[in-house]
């Protein structure tokens, strides 16, 4: 028999700060442009944000060179590589960088680290936006150190010389696993000046941790090319949850996933606006749902500001800077 149904609902979820400000920015670049302003590759990794853009005048491309010359493009929040950025300034493109200020620090540390003449271990997942950004600030200094695992077999030049860096949408108790691995091999390994795994992301961890271990199934809304939101996933099976899943949509809900289960945990990734999160609440109290308890492990005011190119105040335009959403 199932119990009383309820929901816990994770806080913080959803929008980030540094999330925010990219699709603000893309909002008011149309504003001041006009359309179309073209973004290379998703400005955030949420298909409902690009779906969401491009009816507004938003086009997406893989690469600056698909854009018109003389064109606006917005770089997404995940950070492009300087190849990227001599790339549009070649094509005489108007470039206006949203990466995330939390990206943007961990390519600064990875110049210094090179700078320096430090080997980088870059843990992260090869091929992410981000993963390609970073490395290509310092391509001569960096190897990529996708798991575990592979702490396990990298080989350094010089083990006196050796720091790591991190994507920073990772799972914090993975990469710290990683670290530790690596550690064992390079007693000398150096850390960054400070955590690179972002506090969003960290936040919606911890939150879904208290959630799971109380959830006979959690629901994650988010992209399947959301890094952050597939470790949600992940998560919230490692700490209790009997089952878990991810969806875009409240319509990509299951009704066997419902089966015998009582309690649901709800959370989204970082790249998630709140409309889908309340769009999963409304089905799932058409299931029998409807008792919501919030389960709050942080409170998120974190603001940044439009990228440089965008800061200009425009009359009777009032919207906030970043951090619209805080959950």
């Amino acid at each position: 028999m199932v119990g009383q149904k309820r929901v816990l609902l994770a806080a913080p979820r959803g929008y980030c700060a540094g999330v925010d400000r990219a699709v603000v920015a893309v909002e008011k670049a149309l504003q001041r442009y006009g359309a179309p302003v073209y973004v290379r590759k998703q400005i955030v990794h949420n298909i409902h944000v690009v779906t969401e853009l491009e009816a507004q005048g938003a086009i997406f491309v893989e690469e600056v060179d698909e854009v018109p010359e003389g064109a606006h493009v917005v770089f997404s929040a995940h950070g492009v590589s300087p190849a990227v950025v001599s790339a549009a300034a070649d094509r005489g493109l108007h470039a206006i960088d949203a990466t995330c200020p939390l990206v943007t620090k961990v390519h600064r540390e990875a110049v210094r680290f090179a700078r320096d003449d430090f080997e980088i271990l870059l843990i992260g997942h090869e091929g992410h936006e981000e993963v390609e950004g970073t490395a290509g600030e310092a391509p001569d200094h960096v190897t990529i150190v996708n798991s575990p695992d592979e702490a396990d077999t990298v080989q350094v030049k010089d083990p006196s010389k050796v720091v790591w860096l991190s994507q920073t949408t990772l799972s914090v108790d993975e990469t710290m696993e990683t670290v530790n691995r690596l550690r064992e091999r390079f007693p000398d390994l150096h850390n960054p000046p400070s955590d690179d795994i972002c506090y969003a992301t960290q936040n919606r961890q911890v939150a879904i941790k208290k959630v799971a271990a109380n959830a006979d199934l959690v629901i994650v809304v988010g992209s399947a090319n959301s890094s952050n939101s597939v470790r949600l996933v992940e998560v919230a099976l490692e700490y209790g949850a009997k089952a878990a899943y991810r969806v875009d949509y409240a319509e990509e809900i299951q009704q066997d996933w419902l089966d015998g289960v009582a309690t649901v945990g709800v959370t989204s990734g970082a790249s998630v606006p709140e409309v889908l999160v309340e769009e999963v609440l409304e089905a799932l109290a058409g299931a029998g749902y409807g008792d919501v308890s919030e389960v709050r492990t942080a409170e998120e005011d974190l603001i940044f500001s439009l990228p440089k190119e965008l800061r200009q105040n425009q009359a009777g335009d009032d919207r906030p800077l970043g951090g619209r959403i805080t959950r």
